[in-house]
């Protein structure tokens, strides 16, 4: 009994600790948002600016005074601690390129996973001020109010987020986007998947695709869509670890899961 105790009151601690990370990350998201924002380019060809090594840093920081035990993933940098059971996955802006082009599409992400499974996860828009949160097995939240998925059960009308080229991942976007379109699909592309994987969650999107590798944009998405009642896997349909590269991934409202998996993996580059 003093075991479970001990876990609850934890986790209560990691609830409160996300969400000031997240408050104070965003204020400095939004402060620094704004036209001719200075940016370099990557080897991958994305986007960094000084907002996101610094609110990066700001998480490193963080977890090493609260949580020293723990591991950091991040976009920018990451910080591993040897045999740690628990690691903070975060992208410090997700949706960079829309970021640093003035475009108000973008938001904090951070997620806390445990043995590759994510636990708890929080998103933060800071021009709308839209909190998404879920923890595990509590449910998904927006703003302190529950949200659930869309109950679409076929890809007609329904609006789908594409996002990743898929050369990382061996897949086809373009043929992946022809067939969507085919079956009736509405297609965002936001460069900001995680902003999009909480549009699914809050019912709004039937799903999101992401066609890449990189952990950081995913961890949220996986259980904060999961919470709201929704199914997230990589994009062959299988389970896979959040605290390493991925095989990209598909979150969905659950119903149209199996037909999405069809159609991403028939566009297989040749």
């Amino acid at each position: 009994m003093e075991k479970l105790i001990i876990k609850i009151f934890s986790m209560e601690n990691y609830e409160k600790f996300a969400k000031k990370i997240a408050k104070e990350a965003g204020g400095i998201l939004k402060k620094n948002f704004r036209l001719e924002i200075k940016k370099e380019w990557k080897s991958d060809d994305s986007p960094v600016t000084e907002t996101d090594l610094k609110v990066n840093k700001l998480v490193i920081d963080s977890v090493n005074e609260h949580f020293p035990d723990h591991s950091v993933l991040g976009e920018e940098e990451s910080n591993f601690v040897e045999n740690s059971k628990f690691t903070w996955v975060c992208d410090p802006v997700d949706g960079t390129m829309p970021f640093s082009h003035g475009v108000p599409i973008f938001s904090f992400s951070l997620a806390l996973v445990e043995d590759g499974k994510p636990i708890l996860g929080i998103v933060y828009d800071p021009t709308l001020d839209r909190m998404f949160f879920a923890a595990k097995g509590k449910g998904a939240y927006l703003n302190d109010h529950k949200i659930t998925v869309s109950g679409a059960d076929n890809l007609k009308n329904t609006v789908i987020d594409l996002d990743g080229s898929g050369r990382d991942i061996g897949l086809n976007y373009l043929e992946i986007a022809k067939n969507l379109r085919e079956n009736g699909c509405h297609i965002f592309k936001f460069n900001s998947v995680i902003y999009g994987g909480m549009l699914v969650a809050a019912g709004e999107f039937s799903s999101t695709i992401f066609l890449k590798d990189t952990v950081h944009d995913m961890a949220t998405i996986k259980i904060i869509v999961e919470e709201a009642g929704g199914k997230v896997t990589d994009v062959e349909g299988k389970e896979q670890r959040y605290d390493r590269k991925c095989n990209g991934i598909i979150a969905s409202n659950g119903l149209v899961h199996d037909e999405l998996v069809k159609i991403v993996n028939k566009n297989i580059l040749k």
